[in-house]
């Protein structure tokens, strides 16, 4: 198994990023066209929409794996890493609302 939490959902995580780097390319596109600005912005509210949700699944595996691993091994220093990180990972999320 991988050090990591997300390597069993690896494809799934991979079909994800894809369709949203194809949002991403119908914005460029949408641009290009002189498409209208509300349908545009609509279109980036739904790219920042998919993000955050891989973001949260993302979040989730790492308490679910990283975190509770590390808290399960008895191991304190690396139970304060993994805690600091995930804090450090929330506080980054909540300062982009």
């Amino acid at each position: 198994m991988s050090e990591h939490g997300y390597a069993a959902d690896k494809e799934a995580l991979a079909r994800r990023l894809h369709r949203i780097e194809g949002q991403v390319r119908g914005i460029e596109r949408m641009v290009e066209d002189d498409r209208y600005c509300i349908d545009v912005l609509t279109q980036i509210a739904a790219v920042n929409t998919a993000l955050e949700s891989l973001a949260f699944k993302i979040l989730d595996d790492h308490v679910n794996h990283c975190v509770a691993g590390a808290l399960a091994s008895g191991d304190a220093a690396e139970a304060e890493t993994k805690s600091k990180e995930l804090l450090d990972a929330v506080h980054r999320f909540a300062r982009v609302r």
